[in-house]
């Protein structure tokens, strides 16, 4: 019996194969349709999870669908399967339950999951949001940026993500441009980082134009489709794509060796734990969403934390805190679903110097 649980799924089918490798020659429609009738079940027990403060156990649970069905079933559907997810952890004693990947971000973000259990629930963005940050400025560095001097982009800066980002960016960053649809809602945030930190930031609609200047980009709209053409971004570019369903294609690694496009952070989990599961990740680390639910239980915090899709900087900043409070700490990064390691970043970064020569020399 543990404290937490965390519901996972299937990004894509491939998934599915590595665990169930005998449906890999089945036709796609037909281990579509079994995924779809698979129950949510226990995938592993969490042990190990331990700070100089507390110690606290958990489990994963399965909530079988893939994000290409969670965006196309009916919505109703993927939230009672989510639901369903949330009772398993119910039975297995937990006290909260992390929403894990989409199941975080179908329908009002975790609000009727939530109002269904009696349990606390968090869709763990708050964390996710502080280690994007954190990820972001280590990454930057890490490129050769100086956050101090680079041209810094918010794309959706007016969403309850985006707007939260800008306002921690504004504290560390000279120039921030944010991008939206809404004029009046830009203009609005604009005035109001400007009350808050001092600073003078740009606005705009225009995406190609600001993407192709940026050398930091936050991606944070709730487009259903990418908005960012990788073929905009200038060399050695870093963004870091918190948007679900992705606003940078998955192509991005096929077209371009020389921009620096991630997720957000790899968190290092104190104690020595175990998940019982591999989820691609290198050992003891796991996803920011994964730990917030961690860290809320070490601190016997057992309250739905984050719901829906306003965020506070009051939250990112607690659950930061917390974090360092309980040792859990930036790791590396992750990239389409995949752990980022340094090597490939400096191969990145010396593709980003040769084609930079090559622009200069044309220009």
């Amino acid at each position: 019996m543990g404290d937490f649980a965390f519901i996972i799924h299937p990004i894509e089918l491939d998934d599915v194969f590595r665990k169930l490798k005998f449906m890999r020659n089945w036709p796609v429609p037909v281990s579509e349709a079994v995924v779809k009738a698979l129950p949510p079940f226990r995938v592993s027990d969490i042990t190990g999870v331990r700070s100089a403060h507390a110690e606290t156990l958990g489990h994963f649970v399965s909530c079988p669908l893939t994000s290409k069905q969670m965006v196309t079933m009916p919505e109703d559907k993927v939230i009672k399967k989510i639901i369903k997810a949330g009772k398993v952890a119910e039975k297995l004693g937990a006290k909260i339950v992390g929403l894990g990947a989409m199941t975080s971000v179908v329908g009002d973000a975790g609000i009727t999951v939530a109002k269904h259990l009696n349990i606390a629930v968090t869709s763990g963005n708050s964390y996710t949001v502080a280690t994007a940050l954190q990820g972001t400025k280590k990454a930057a560095q890490m490129m050769g940026i100086d956050i101090q001097q680079a041209e810094v982009l918010v794309v959706g800066a007016t969403g309850s993500i985006g707007s939260v980002c800008a306002r921690i960016l504004a504290r560390d960053v000279r120039f921030l441009t944010l991008l939206a649809r809404d004029k009046h809602k830009l203009d609005h945030l604009a005035a109001r980082l400007l009350k808050e930190n001092g600073l003078a930031v740009k606005v705009s609609s225009d995406v190609k134009r600001c993407v192709q200047s940026a050398d930091i980009i936050i991606a944070v709209t709730g487009s259903a489709e990418a908005v960012i053409d990788v073929k905009d971004l200038k060399p050695g570019a870093v963004v870091c794509d918190v948007a679900r369903p992705r606003d940078v294609s998955k192509r991005a690694s096929e077209l371009r060796d020389d921009i620096l496009v991630i997720e957000g952070g790899v968190v290092e989990v104190p104690g020595d734990v175990d998940f019982g599961f591999n989820f691609g990740f290198p050992p003891k680390t796991s996803y920011a969403c994964m730990a917030e639910t961690m860290i809320l239980a070490l601190e016997g915090k057992f309250e739905s934390f984050t719901l829906g899709r306003e965020l506070s900087v009051a939250q990112v900043d607690e659950i930061s805190r917390l974090a360092d409070k309980h040792g859990f700490k930036l790791a590396g990064f992750r990239s389409f679903e995949r752990a980022l390691t340094e090597e490939q970043i400096t191969l990145i970064r010396r593709n980003a110097k040769r084609n930079e020569g090559k622009i200069l020399s044309s220009g």
